[in-house]
């Protein structure tokens, strides 16, 4: 087969490189990529200019939008229709321009995502200050290149006074690279340029005195300033976005409103994605969503369920939704026709040059016309000086050139000055015409003395870019859309958990879960109470910690070692569920258990943890106090938090403030009273000193240690292992040295059995009693009566089995409402879940004799 002549064989891979290599510059410079001096691509320019040429300023009426893609298409952008009217379209969306630059009439789109009306339909003009982009175009202010067919000219760059690329922003994806920018603030934007002008030294921070952050058009608020500084320093960062959202309380329930949006958020897919979120359960507290947008602005209103707390609802749609959004800062534009990451400074400083050279061309220009205007009305001074010479001179020459020559001859002007002359009305004689000349002519000379001092005057040319930047801001300039929060307000998991009230259970075998205190009905002593906790036939409900959903728990093992858990990672479960394995959830050994836990509000901050100490004892009566601010800083594998002895586990923690008094009490019902101040600060890894000496029989241990804050208001709490219970006064017992036996604290008989707890409480708190079977009973301790040290109290659970006993007391806070669900005043027969009623055990306290 013979080739044909014009066929040429090439390297398939290198045509490759070099066509695409063609292709991507293309598109870079000639498309995708806007110009860092007036922010705009190829097809924004090209939709101004044809505009202008039009004729259709603002205040013109406006034209339909085909006619205007039309003239574009044939004129100067040879490419499809759709490209010109979508960018035509988007510089009229108020939405999507902080300052749009056309100003359309009809269906031009909205918010929810709706698409503009055909461009038959629709209509435009230029807007104030898409038509300030194109002032003194006229003047030679910047190069002009030819169109596509080699017959009109278009701008390379508009002699913009506007910094229209950062105050509208821009976006488009090139080849291998993308460029997507913020709309910022005309008025702080000029100001920053007037700094700038004055100081070219000036830093990225010192610009940011300035221009503070990217003011969006639908505002909203900008959360911290961490991702901007970065955006204004390298070029790329990140700028966190939050809607504009108020939570207004109702009789019923309180509804969330939302006002403003992040920048180039759907509306419609916004709505549609919460009530997605809502039904499928991802977020709780919403019952219903409506969109109540007008003409007078936008309102999206949540009504949140009654029992569901507002703010916990709006943070959670705040983490899950577009509500809050992040605008990914890549600051890449054409300078010199090449594409650069650019920074806060090199914007300003790029557009500054621009208008620099902007204002150079045009005062040459100026200063041209001004020299030539002058240079004619010169001619035209010397013919009214002269005038009856000039008509004889016109009179006597045979036509307008030869006249033209003897003028020349006569005066010693040139050809254009002889020729003005020749040309001039016969109006132009009189008097008032001859003075006018004169005026204009002094006018002139002023003028050009200005210009050339602009040329010859660095900082006066300076000023007037100055002036001209301020002129436009007090023309166009506005208040700030897009409020600031100098704190990001990074979601903390808090942020999603209302801070309530709930109680901690932790099982014999390592099970633990946590449970809102409301379901925990308060009862009279005496009760049978409710089911609390299902648990295996070897396991019960052993220890139950009162907390709240922001607390911090720390739990101790048996052998020593610290763990910590935010009380929202307890997993929630129901009064007569199981719960999780702890092992699950702590890096426990196998052969350890938790045996005590701190519930702390404040353990981040430094001058509480400083003044308070956590306090051990253990079986053996050792007792040893470290400062809390050892324990302040969470580890996920733990820490060492006392030395035990083989034969010795921890049985109690308490958090004490360096002067409390401890009251310690053993099994065999002693107790003793001394000062905490008795007892030396020491390391975590320190074994600690004698608190208690417990008796020699081999079965007696510590069951407990309470701290006394308030000896007169605050009452000894001690429980049996059979139910019963009683309150002592603290003064009962008096201080002693640590190290001691103590006194009795409760007549230990078989009816009462061992003591199991001690608790420090008043009488407006509420105990929580949980036996080994997994009932729990919630009982008002103004019931239980103070009395005696020595006396065997009175029963404050009935134990249903026989050999059940109390596995854990726990004291919790009064609540008012803690009635039965139909409002009776709660009785000894008041039972839960299903227990039947039964004649009520309520016995004499049995006193006993004094130790």
């Amino acid at each position: 087969m013979i080739l044909d002549d014009r066929i040429i064989k090439v390297n398939i891979e290198e045509e490759m490189k070099s066509s695409y290599i063609d292709y991507s510059m293309s598109v870079i410079v000639a498309r995708a990529l806007p110009d860092v001096r007036d922010g705009f691509k190829p097809v924004h320019r090209r939709i101004l200019f044809g505009m202008m040429g039009l004729g259709i300023t603002h205040d013109k009426p406006t034209r339909k939008s085909a006619r205007i893609v039309g003239d574009v298409l044939g004129k100067y952008h040879p490419h499809g229709d759709s490209s010109v009217y979508g960018a035509l379209v988007r510089m009229a969306q108020d939405w999507n321009m902080r300052y749009p630059l056309v100003d359309g009439q009809g269906n031009f789109g909205s918010m929810d995502g709706d698409s503009a009306a055909a461009m038959r339909y629709t209509e435009a003009r230029l807007s104030a200050v898409g038509e300030a982009m194109m002032q003194d175009i006229d003047k030679e202010t910047v190069d002009m290149d030819r169109n596509f067919d080699n017959t009109l000219d278009e701008p390379t760059v508009m002699p913009t006074r506007i910094p229209n690329f950062l105050v509208n922003g821009a976006s488009g994806i090139a080849v291998g690279m993308a460029t997507n920018v913020p709309t910022h603030n005309l008025g702080e934007v000029i100001d920053g340029c007037v700094a700038f002008i004055d100081n070219p030294e000036l830093t990225v921070e010192d610009l940011m005195h300035y221009i503070k952050a990217p003011d969006f058009p639908t505002g909203g608020y900008i959360m911290g300033m961490q991702g901007v500084k970065s955006a204004y320093e390298t070029g790329r960062g990140r700028v966190v976005m939050r809607a504009k959202t108020e939570i207004e309380s109702g009789a019923q329930h309180d509804t969330i409103v939302v006002t403003e949006i992040p920048y180039g958020v759907n509306k419609a897919e916004l709505i549609k994605n919460i009530a997605e979120l809502v039904n499928d359960r991802r977020i709780e507290g919403i019952s219903n969503i409506n969109d109540e947008s007008d003409r007078e602005g936008m309102r999206i209103v949540i009504d949140v369920k009654r029992d569901a707390n507002a703010n916990v609802v709006l943070n959670k749609l705040f983490k899950m939704t577009a509500l809050q959004t992040s605008f990914a800062v890549n600051c890449i534009a054409l300078v010199h026709g090449r594409p650069k990451l650019l920074t806060l400074k090199d914007c300003i400083k790029n557009f500054v040059e621009h208008r620099h050279d902007v204002v150079i061309r045009r005062t040459k220009f100026d200063l041209r016309k001004a020299q030539e205007r002058a240079h004619i009305l010169e001619g035209l001074i010397i013919a009214s000086d002269n005038i009856d010479e000039v008509v004889h001179i016109i009179r006597s020459s045979k036509n307008p050139q030869a006249a033209i020559e003897g003028l020349m001859n006569r005066f010693s002007l040139d050809e254009l000055q002889a020729k003005a002359i020749v040309d001039m009305r016969l109006a132009q004689l009189t008097n008032i015409q001859q003075e006018k000349l004169h005026a204009e002519y002094e006018e002139l000379e002023r003028k050009i003395a200005y210009y050339q001092q602009i040329l010859s005057d660095e900082n006066l040319c300076h000023e007037v870019m100055k002036n001209e930047l301020l002129e436009v801001k007090e023309k166009f300039g506005d208040a700030r859309r897009s409020e600031i929060c100098l704190s990001s307000d990074e979601f903390n998991p808090e942020d999603f958990y209302a801070d309530d009230e709930v109680v901690i259970t932790l099982s014999h075998l390592g099970y633990i879960k946590r449970t809102p205190l409301a379901d925990f009905r308060a009862q009279s002593r005496g009760g049978v109470g409710s089911k609390g906790g299902s648990t295996r036939d070897a396991d019960f409900i052993e220890s139950i910690y009162p907390a709240t959903m922001h607390n911090t728990m720390l739990f101790f093992t048996a052998k020593g070692r610290c763990f910590w858990l935010k009380v929202y990672e307890i997993p929630e479960g129901a009064k007569n569920s199981k719960g999780r394995a702890i092992q699950n959830m702590l890096n426990i050994d196998p052969d350890d258990s938790v045996n005590a836990c701190l519930h702390i509000k404040k353990l981040n901050d430094a001058d509480f943890c400083r003044t308070h100490y956590v306090t051990f004892c253990t079986k053996q009566g050792i007792i040893k106090k470290t400062c809390l601010e050892d324990y302040s800083r969470p580890r996920a594998n733990g820490v060492n938090a006392i030395n035990i002895r083989e034969d010795d586990r921890v049985v109690s923690v308490v958090l004490t403030n360096g002067e409390d008094e401890i009251v310690i009490a053993n099994r065999n019902g002693r107790a003793i009273r001394f000062n905490e101040n008795t007892v030396r600060a020491m390391g975590r890894t320190a074994t600690g000193v004698r608190g208690f000496r417990i008796d020699e029989d081999g079965q007696d241990e510590v069951v407990g240690m309470i701290c006394v804050n308030d000896p007169e208001r605050e009452t000894v709490l001690v429980v049996s292992e059979n139910g019963y219970g009683k309150r002592t006064a603290v003064e009962d017992y008096r201080v002693t040295n640590r190290g001691g036996k103590g006194v009795k604290t409760l007549d230990v008989t078989e009816k009462t059995g061992k003591v199991v707890a001690i608790k420090s409480v008043t009488e407006d708190d509420d105990l929580m009693i949980i036996n080994k079977s997994g009932i729990t009973i919630r009982l008002r301790l103004k019931e239980v009566r103070v009395q005696g040290r020595a006396t065997q109290g009175v029963r404050l659970i009935n134990l249903e089995k026989r050999g059940d006993v109390i596995s854990s007391v726990c004291k919790v806070q009064t609540e008012q409402e803690e009635e039965l669900e139909e409002g009776a005043e709660p009785t000894a027969e008041t039972t839960v879940e299903g227990n039947a009623p039964e004649t009520p055990t309520v016995e004499t306290p049995e006193e006993g004799g004094v130790s």
